[in-house]
Formats: structure tokens, sequence, C-alpha cells
């Protein structure tokens, strides 16, 4: 074998290991969910016959699908909400540019610098005097705008030809209509970029629910795996099953739009 083989087999054998490495935790968590507390303890790497024993006592001991509900009408809500008005932002801030608009962006991303923990009380305070408490306008609004997205769309919108923006406009369409019709179809990579960090991050979310939603009702999943590993014992086998069922959806969208996500990012960083 050449030198050049030699190092494109050493070079996928590293890949390989190392993908191995990464899925390994995914992949134990889904065996654990089938076997008991004790050999999940222990550190079986086999699947078990205890998959549904776990969902009954899972079933019985949480209300599994409205906490699945509630996590997925409020990610839904969250990302729609913020590709709508990040977008806009992003795309307002480039095409119609200026000195004001420079200025204002520096100000954006230095908002995050600033932790949630910081904007955290008042944020409740506001919330709560508008009586919105255990809802889902209250867990988007803090969301529905982020620098990050903005900068984002914003980076993305350079890319976007200027030619298509002047001949639209010598064509008679508004400006609504030139980011509908002519902005949206083309940045489709970058929503779907956007689409997939907003619905993860407000999936995941924990911090901000565990304030807000104040009612059984209300509880989205991060709460309700919080509330399995609360008390003396805990049942490793129903808790990753749980989690499993918990990390489905987020897999799924992200295995859905993995290529318009790497093309997303690409665009943006270019």
């Amino acid at each position: 074998m050449t030198k050049s083989k030699i190092a494109n087999v050493l070079k996928y054998v590293f890949l390989f290991v190392a993908a191995m490495i990464s899925i390994f935790p995914l992949v134990w968590m889904f065996i654990s969910a089938t076997n008991t507390s004790g050999d999940v303890l222990g550190g079986r790497l086999l699947p078990g016959t205890n998959l549904l024993a776990n969902f009954r006592a899972l079933t019985a001991r949480a209300d599994i699908g409205q906490a699945l509900w509630n996590s997925l009408r409020n990610a839904l809500v969250a990302t729609v909400a913020s590709l709508v008005v990040c977008s806009i932002a992003g795309y307002g801030f480039e095409v119609y540019h200026d000195r004001g608009k420079d200025f204002l962006m520096k100000v954006l991303l230095l908002s995050m610098m600033i932790p949630f923990a910081a904007i955290m009380i008042p944020l409740f305070m506001m919330v709560g005097q508008f009586n919105l408490l255990s809802t889902t306008t209250a867990f988007v609004l803090p969301t529905v705008s982020t620098a990050f997205l903005i900068f984002l769309f914003r980076q993305s919108a350079r890319y976007f030809p200027r030619d298509i923006i002047e001949s639209s406009r010598l064509d008679g369409l508004s400006e609504l209509g030139i980011f509908v019709r002519m902005y949206i179809p083309v940045m489709r990579s970058t929503y779907a970029t956007a689409g997939i960090i907003t619905f993860m991050a407000a999936w995941n979310n924990y911090l901000w629910p565990l304030i807000i939603m104040q009612s059984e009702g209300s509880r989205t999943m991060p709460l309700l795996l919080s509330n399995l590993v609360a008390g003396y014992v805990t049942d490793y086998g129903l808790l990753m099953l749980a989690i499993s069922i918990s990390v489905l959806p987020t897999i799924v969208i992200f295995l859905l739009l993995q290529r318009s996500f790497a093309e997303g990012i690409v665009l943006s960083v270019k």
C-alpha cells in the first residue's frame, strides 16, 4: 500500500472510532431503557426484556403524553415565532443598511454576554403582572427574538443577490412581497439551520419553564425528567426510557434537516 492509501485508511479508522465514541452514550441509553434499574447500575450493555414493564411504570407515575404535547407545542410555537421575527430583523439590518443599524447590531451582540439568570427575575415579574404564568405565551416571549438568530440571518442576507431585489422593485413587487416570494425560498437552508437550533433549545429548556410552568398540566419533558429523579430511590430503567422518548423528536428533526443545517452554517460563516 502507498503512503496515501495508508493515510486514508488511518483517517477513516480514526473517524470510525470517534463516531462510535460519540454515539455510544445514545446507544447505551436506548439499551438501558429495556433493562431493570439493577442492570443499568451494573453496566449491562445488552438489550433486556423490561421495556414494557418500564413503560407501564412510567405511564403510571407521570403523564408522559401531556408532557410531550406541552413540549412539542411550546417548541413549535417558539420556533415559528423566532424564525418570523429574527429573519425579518436580519433581512432589514442588511438590506436597509446604515450606520445606525450597525450600532444597534453591536448592542444586540453585546446582549449575548448577559446571562439569562440576570434577567430572569424581571421577566418573571412581567409575566406574572400580565397573568401569563403556565402559558405558551410566557414560554415563547423571552426567545421570540434572539441576537444570535438575527445575526445568523443578517450574515446570510449578505449573500442574497441584490439584483433580485432591484429587478423585483422595478416589476412593482412590494418590499414584503420581495421578502416572502424571493428571499425566503433562496434562504431555505438558513431557515432550516435556525429552525433546528431554536427547536432544540426550546425543547431542552429547563430553567425558564421550571419558574413559569406552575400547574401540573403545563409541565414539559425536562420538568418531568427532573421529577423522576426526585426522591430517595431512582428507577434508572424507567428514567432511561423517559429520556429516550424525550430525545426522539429532536433526533427526527435533525435527521430530516441535517443537510440544510450544514449548508446554512457554511453560508452564514462565509
